[in-house]
């Protein structure tokens, strides 16, 4: 079949509409960290387990969503994953036990697999041409960012209006009128003819007995510990450890008054920055060796963190900081599908995908609840944060051994 070589269509249109929803949800969590911690009387890390459930919980669904699309068709898995996703919104909107909480996000992790990377880019790499599918895939990635970018403060401010319980069913109503975009969400399966005749268990046997495979894998859990613990405590972080916002300054005249409101600024920052850093990922990813450059990407975001840590915490370090981990934020994830999709083909992309964003997720669960556990235990985040320099440095090295050429099936069987 011969592709279009337009980079836009109307199935990377749709699919960035959909991740751009789902992750404007998920990317508000954060901001409903104290106010449910000061509703219910909770410890910080009853809520961050939470928050660390649904993350783990979006881990183990993206396989399964991702052979679910793969053998019963995109467009279902997409509708069951907006389901699920409204229905925990609004069991949670009535949950008032921490228990409750820790089982009804299992429902918005799911339902996050559904509606998110895993699904949407293997639909939107098949409906792209080769020359242009790298973009695509960083055009798809970026519209989580921009959900990132509106998320945190459409979340702040309609917590003005209403309680957080109204607010889930909002995003409950926002996640469900995505279905009504399905109809254009539609893209034939492209692959090579070793492609067709494999399996999906021999595939998975082959990634299994490829170090390569490993190594990707093992590398992704630190970009999950990082953006976990910053998307989930970060506007906690600032609201608590920051500098207060001077009358008069730049902040403060444009209505950024107290440290809560920058909190969740700092989050809708780290977005609008990553639409740059991922589309310039994306560029990139098409004449450099995605290996090298996600070496570079952990090395920065590790210097980045042990920097901002060690200098104080002030409006002027939150905002820098924002926007320099916003340009590495989600930069990783076209370069990660693009290269699973570069060794081992578009067929069962998004099942081998969704494992490697397992390992992502293991490392979100460990960022989410470690931020909130250790935050009772010391009464501030500093190890956490040293935890995550350490890693970001492993998942720079681990990435240089990876073998990015692609080996055919035969041999990798062998």
């Amino acid at each position: 079949m011969i592709q279009s070589a337009r980079l836009m269509n109307p199935v990377l249109l749709v699919g960035c509409i959909i991740i751009l929803v789902s992750f404007a949800i998920r990317a508000s969590f954060g901001v409903f960290q104290i106010p449910i911690a000061d509703e219910f009387g909770w410890a910080r890390a009853e809520f961050s387990l939470a928050i660390a459930i649904q993350n783990l919980a979006w881990g183990i669904g993206q396989p399964i969503f991702g052979a679910f699309a793969e053998k019963l068709g995109d467009r279902r898995a997409i509708v069951l994953g907006a389901i699920v996703y409204a229905a925990g919104l609004v069991a949670s909107s009535f949950a008032v036990t921490p228990g409750a909480h820790h089982l009804l996000e299992i429902l918005v992790g799911f339902g996050i697999a559904g509606t998110g990377f895993g699904v949407i880019l293997a639909v939107v790499g098949r409906a792209a041409s080769d020359e242009n599918r790298s973009m695509s895939l960083a055009i798809a990635t970026a519209a989580g960012s921009a959900g990132q970018v509106f998320g945190a403060p459409l979340a702040e401010w309609l917590l003005t209006r209403m309680p957080w319980q109204g607010v889930f069913v909002v995003f409950a109503v926002m996640i469900l009128s995505v279905i009504l975009l399905l109809p254009f969400m539609r893209a034939p399966v492209t692959a090579g003819r070793t492609e067709l005749e494999e399996s999906l268990g021999q595939i998975l046997l082959r990634a299994a007995r490829d170090p390569s495979f490993t190594l990707i894998f093992l590398g992704f859990f630190s970009c999950g510990y990082q953006l976990g613990f910053i998307t989930a405590h970060f506007p906690a972080f600032v609201t608590e450890m920051c500098g207060p916002i001077l009358p008069g300054g730049v902040l403060h005249n444009i209505g950024i008054t107290t440290t809560s409101a920058l909190g969740a600024v700092a989050i809708s920052l780290i977005g609008l920055a990553n639409i740059a850093g991922t589309l310039a990922a994306g560029w990139l990813g098409n004449r450099y060796a995605k290996k090298y450059l996600l070496a570079g990407i952990y090395t920065l975001r590790t210097i980045t963190a042990a920097a901002f840590i060690l200098m104080p915490i002030t409006p002027v370090s939150v905002i820098v900081f924002s926007l320099v981990m916003g340009g590495l934020w989600l930069a990783t994830v076209p370069l990660t599908s693009g290269l699973v999709a570069h060794i081992y083909g578009l067929r069962y992309m998004g099942t081998l995908y969704g494992i490697v964003f397992f390992s992502h997720q293991l490392g979100s669960f460990l960022g989410v609840w470690l931020g909130g556990r250790l935050y009772d235990t010391h009464g501030d985040y500093t190890l956490v944060w040293w935890i995550g320099v350490g890693i970001g440095a492993f998942s720079a090295l681990v990435h240089l051994p990876v073998r990015e050429n692609r080996a055919p099936a035969a041999v990798m069987a062998a």
